[in-house]
C-alpha cells in the first residue's frame, strides 16, 4: 500500500511549542464515567502546548447535531473540550468509531480537524500521525466498510436520517462490537509493516504514531542503514478506567524525545 506524497498533509509546530501530547482510543461513553473523568482530569493538568487526539475519542459519534440535544453526552463532551481549548491547542483526527465528527463540532469545541495521515513537523523532526485503521490491511471486511464509510455522499445520506434513528444504529453497532470482543475466536488485524514503511517513506518521516489496535508498544520496522534512519512505529494505549487492570496513558514528545506516560492512578 503506497501513499502519494501529495496525500500527506503537514502540521508545522509553532516555534514556541515545547511539549506535545498524543492520545487515542478513549472510547468516551456516558456508560463509562470513570474514563470520562480521567480524561477531564488529564486535560486540566497537562503541560502540553498541543494535544493531538488520534481517533476513537468517542465510542460512537452519530452526528454533530447531537451536541444541541438538551442534556446530551455529546454536548457535555463539547463543553469539556471547549474549556481545554482555552488552555492548549487541540487537534482531532478521525477514528473508526468517530468518523462522522465534522467541522461543526470542531468549531464549537475550538479544535482543528486533521487528515489521516498528517505529518507533524516539531523540533526539527517529522512524525507521521494516523489513527492506524487504514494500515490494518488483513482486516479485509473492515477495509471494505471503511472505503464506504469515508465517502462524503454516504455520510451525507446517513446524517440526513433522524437523530433518534442514528442513535439506535449507534447502540446496535456498540452491542455488535461488544459481542465480537467476547468471542473466543475473535482475531484482530495489526498494522501491516510494509504498508507502514511505505507511508513513512512517502512522508519522509522516520516515525509513525498511531492508535486503533489497543496494543501499546514501540516497534522498529526497519533498522538504520547507511544514510537512512531507522523506521519506527509507536502505538498508543486505549483508555478504560473500569477494566481490570485499568488503562489510560499517552505519548509525550519534548526535546528529550518520545516518552510513554501511564495515567492510571496508583
Amino acid at each position: 500500500m503506497s501513499l502519494p506524497v501529495s496525500d500527506v498533509h503537514e502540521c508545522v509546530a509553532p516555534a514556541g511549542w515545547r511539549t506535545v501530547d498524543f492520545v487515542s482510543d478513549l472510547h468516551l461513553d456516558a456508560a463509562h464515567p470513570a474514563t470520562v473523568q480521567a480524561f477531564a482530569d488529564y486535560l486540566a493538568a497537562t503541560p502540553a502546548d498541543a494535544v493531538f487526539l488520534l481517533g476513537d475519542v468517542f465510542e460512537v459519534w452519530v452526528g454533530d447535531d447531537a451536541i444541541d440535544e438538551p442534556g446530551s453526552f455529546e454536548g457535555r463532551c463539547c463543553e469539556l473540550l471547549q474549556s481545554a481549548a482555552r488552555r492548549t491547542t487541540l487537534f482531532f483526527l478521525h477514528g473508526n468509531r468517530d468518523f462522522l465528527v465534522g467541522q461543526g463540532f470542531a468549531q464549537r469545541c475550538g479544535l482543528t480537524l486533521l487528515d489521516d495521515p498528517t505529518v507533524l513537523d516539531f523540533l526539527g523532526r517529522r512524525w507521521l500521525l494516523s489513527h492506524g485503521d487504514a494500515l490494518c490491511l488483513d482486516d479485509v471486511d473492515y477495509q471494505r466498510f471503511r472505503a464506504v464509510a469515508r465517502d462524503p455522499r454516504w455520510q451525507a445520506q446517513l446524517l440526513a436520517r433522524p437523530l433518534a434513528e442514528r442513535r439506535a444504529q449507534g447502540r446496535s453497532a456498540r452491542a455488535e462490537s461488544e459481542s465480537r470482543k467476547q468471542s473466543a475466536t475473535a482475531v484482530y488485524a495489526d498494522v501491516d509493516t510494509a504498508a507502514a514503511c511505505a507511508w513513512l517513506e512517502a512522508a519522509r518521516a522516520p516515525a509513525l504514531i498511531h492508535g486503533h489496535t489497543h496494543l501499546p508498544a514501540d516497534h522498529v520496522l526497519r533498522a538504520a542503514d547507511a544514510g537512512h534512519p531507522a523506521l519506527t512505529r509507536h502505538v498508543l494505549t486505549d483508555w478504560d478506567l473500569e477494566a481490570q487492570p485499568p488503562r489510560a496513558g499517552l505519548l509525550r514528545l519534548t526535546a528529550r524525545g518520545l516518552e510513554r506516560i501511564d495515567l492510571v492512578p496508583s
